[in-house]
């Protein structure tokens, strides 16, 4: 079975995966739907995050991948609704964000991201800050 996954420059020598810290744990978060996948890096667009792009992946390979990486796979599945909080970031990005302009490698080869959590970010163009507040709005 296939996934989809979100890439920040997919394809170059600084290839990073899209994750969330919750608790202490880093999730890699599986998209079952590439509709889904794509509305959420819409949502981290949104926040002046740089876009992301979906890829499609294998399941397994991605879950391996987790796991070797001390990461947490999180299948997220179509028409998923959320239960809790926690389960609010599968669907939308929290509002602050880890800065991914500088990628670093860790010892085990596997991309981290570099700096410290940014404030939630105000947009000087109006009509993308409505369409932010809207979006948020579907929460």
């Amino acid at each position: 079975m296939s996934v989809h996954v979100l890439l920040f420059d997919s394809g170059s020598d600084q290839e990073g995966i899209h994750s969330l810290e919750l608790n202490g744990r880093t999730v890699v978060l599986l998209f079952e739907d590439r509709d889904d996948a794509e509305r959420y890096a819409g949502l981290l667009e949104a926040q002046d995050c740089p876009g992301p792009t979906v890829e499609l992946l294998d399941r397994e390979e991605m879950e391996l991948f987790c796991i070797q990486a001390g990461y947490e796979a999180r299948f997220v599945p179509s028409g998923f609704l959320p239960e809790s909080a926690e389960d609010r970031l599968f669907i939308a990005p929290p509002e602050r964000n880890m800065d991914v302009a500088n990628w670093q490698d860790s010892d085990d080869g596997t991309n981290l991201v570099a700096g410290p959590m940014a404030e939630p970010i105000e947009s000087a163009d109006p009509e993308l800050e409505a369409f932010r507040r809207q979006l948020e709005g579907l929460l």
